[in-house]
């Protein structure tokens, strides 16, 4: 019994085939050279499996020409049009593919990190004079959301709805959302999903680091359209009350939060005074006290305490390793 071809294969191996063809290939070459189609049950069967795998491949952009020849105008035949089908030559300075480098620095703790590091390394390896540690020392970093960002992006992708425990930021409370997701977006370190909130009725913003639990696809694909809109209008839908800290900070030191403060007040017992602003207290809390004795919270007290308690839980965890 013949093992079936999945669509997928028969489409990639026919487009393998025309792109590595010396030239027209007519129905009969086709039928014989590519996977999936020899075993077709009849003509008719085989030529509706062509039809519309031709016609995929040109909805996927792929050219390609009916060619028939001048002299027998029933022999008609089929090619790439490579000179459509063919990207330009690709070219960078030094310059760009250390901008693409430190780019892809913020993929390196998330989901998307192998794919990033792949194509960078195939842009490096047609740009002449680039060197990989152009950069070091210069980090952009977004927190991964490893488990969420990877499910969220193919329910975004085919137009799926989901559902997830998500934890209030006022009240640390738990609920099920039920969301049609729209747009993943990023701000102040953090990933966001902007969606329809099935049950309230209304957009809502969920920051990914307060999901809690596997992100789960449910119903149909295709089930809902994305509206138009600014993706700070989006944000804007989540944005709530926000926390200015006032941070006194080390020379030299928590470089990513000088980066985004929004004021300098100058100096403090030889520490730089600044204010940073988040929407996020919890994540604020996080990164300060990864900084330990570098960076102090003169405001708010409950930033304060925030982070006095995990250098605390992180101190309490060091007594008992060394017990």
């Amino acid at each position: 019994m013949a093992t079936r071809v999945d669509p997928a294969e028969r489409l990639l191996d026919l487009l393998i085939a025309l792109r590595h063809a010396q030239g027209r290939m007519t129905k009969a070459d086709i039928r014989a050279s590519v996977n999936g189609y020899r075993d077709a049950a009849s003509d008719a069967a085989f030529e509706r499996m062509f039809e519309r795998d031709k016609d995929l491949l040109r909805q996927l952009g792929v050219p390609i020409i009916t060619d028939v020849d001048p002299v027998h105008e029933d022999a008609v035949g089929y090619r790439l049009d490579t000179a459509d089908y063919s990207l330009p030559e690709v070219s960078f300075t030094a310059a760009e593919i250390g901008v693409l480098s430190l780019a892809a620095t913020v993929w390196q703790d998330a989901h998307l990190h192998g794919s990033a590091r792949r194509g960078l390394t195939k842009l490096r390896a047609v740009a002449a004079g680039a060197e990989p540690d152009d950069h070091l020392g210069v980090a952009l970093r977004v927190q991964p959301a490893e488990t969420a960002l990877g499910p969220l992006l193919d329910a975004i992708g085919s137009r799926q709805a989901v559902t997830f425990t998500y934890r209030a930021a006022s009240t640390g409370e738990e609920s099920r959302r039920r969301v049609q997701p729209w747009r993943l977006l990023s701000r102040d370190r953090g990933w966001y999903l902007v969606g329809h909130d099935v049950d309230r009725d209304a957009p809502r913003v969920f920051r990914l680091s307060r999901v809690v639990g596997a992100v789960r696809p449910t119903g149909p694909t295709g089930a809902f359209e994305v509206p138009e809109h600014d993706p700070q209008e989006l944000l804007a839908l989540g944005a709530g009350s926000g926390v200015r800290a006032v941070l006194a900070v080390l020379p030299e030191r928590a470089a990513a939060l000088r980066a985004r403060a929004v004021e300098e007040r100058g100096e403090r017992d030889g520490r730089t005074v600044l204010v940073v602003e988040t929407d996020d207290a919890g994540a604020l809390a996080a990164e300060v006290a990864s900084y330990g004795a570098a960076v102090l919270v003169l405001d708010p007290p409950e930033l304060r305490e925030s982070v006095l308690e995990r250098l605390r839980a992180a101190a309490a965890l060091g007594e008992g390793n060394r017990g």
